[in-house]
């Protein structure tokens, strides 16, 4: 097994670097100019917008840009903005030596906004999984217990909507439902900006029960409709059969047959599911005016902020791809008969 998880590791660093070069490329290729839409202020001089391009690198081609995103080089930024706050010459480390850089917008380095909106990322999206699968894995079994009937029905019908709703247009009703016409929950934001003391655990729920919803809506569907027929695939199995055939308690086949196989195949999708956190959350935070990485990347998207957009998808690959490791493991944890060697 060792040996197996040191291939896979193996196998992840290319994938990175593919992805991380994919995306490179495709921000360069996008419309925009971040040099453009900060230097338009009257203290600009002549000349600036050309030796700010050159003080980024931005005047190289896209390889060489890379490079420079990846291995570090020498760089010095001018007083663009006429604020009267430059930066000093110095070495630019580069990914590979833990620089992710600094903002063009905002000129504060990438890791520093990353480690402030990580944590609101996780509360949203670990409280969206955890919801999310307990709620589809619930209902898928339920829909299996009671296949056939009209609560097998339902839960096939919540499935199929939960999937077919997008996010951004959910969120949106929600909102005015909830948010204007009832006047029952906060529509943005992490907690009550007119509240004064320090954390307040009930506010912070009410400031998530919205967004949350919304992002798990998704997994429950899913799952509701995966466990569902992994379930029924395990009931026609011989060995459910033949237990059936001995005589053994209905339940004791449902606890330690049925619902053991078949909530198998269901635990390997957390491991990617980890990974896919920050791609919902992106439009949900948006929507929601969630402080999360989601807005950062949307907002430095708009702006051109290619250091703080590379470093957000530094961070979802990472995410991803210790997900499907996790996944990998957990699969044979709970399943012996796999053999990895």
């Amino acid at each position: 097994m060792v040996k197996y998880f040191q291939r896979r590791l193996l196998q992840a660093i290319p994938t990175f670097f593919g992805v991380t070069i994919l995306s490179f490329m495709i921000i360069l290729a996008a419309p925009g100019d971040p040099v453009a839409m900060i230097t338009w202020g009257p203290n600009i001089g002549a000349g600036t917008n050309e030796a700010m391009r050159r003080q980024l690198g931005l005047d190289q081609p896209p390889l060489v840009q890379y490079a420079f995103w990846l291995i570090g080089n020498d760089w010095t930024l001018l007083d663009y903005d006429g604020d009267g706050i430059g930066e000093t010459p110095g070495d630019r480390l580069g990914l590979l030596r833990g620089d992710f850089g600094k903002s063009i917008k905002n000129k504060r380095p990438v890791m520093q906004q990353l480690a402030q909106r990580i944590p609101a990322t996780l509360r949203l999206g670990v409280a969206a999984l955890a919801i999310g699968f307990m709620m589809g894995v619930v209902l898928g079994v339920l829909a299996a217990v009671f296949h056939g009937t009209w609560v097998d029905q339902a839960i096939r019908l919540i499935s199929v909507v939960g999937n077919a709703v997008p996010q951004f247009w959910l969120g949106l009703l929600l909102i005015i439902i909830f948010g204007v016409q009832l006047d029952l929950l906060p529509i943005s934001g992490m907690q009550n900006i007119t509240r004064r003391g320090g954390f307040d655990l009930a506010d912070a729920l009410r400031h998530m029960i919205l967004p949350v919803f919304v992002l798990s809506l998704n997994w429950i569907a899913f799952l509701s409709r995966f466990t569902r027929t992994q379930i029924l695939e395990v009931l026609q199995q011989d060995y459910v059969r033949t237990a059936y055939a001995k005589g053994l308690n209905e339940k004791v086949i449902w606890l330690r047959h049925a619902l053991r196989n078949g909530l198998l195949p269901v635990a390997t999708f957390l491991g990617p599911a980890i990974g896919q956190v920050l791609a919902g959350a992106v439009i949900i935070e948006q929507v929601f005016a969630w402080p999360g990485m989601g807005k950062l990347i949307i907002d430095a998207v708009f702006a051109r902020d290619y250091p703080v957009v590379m470093g957000s998808v530094v961070i979802a690959s990472l995410m991803f791809i210790v997900g499907v490791l996790l996944s990998d493991i957990m699969y044979v944890i709970l399943d012996p008969r796999i053999r990895l060697e």
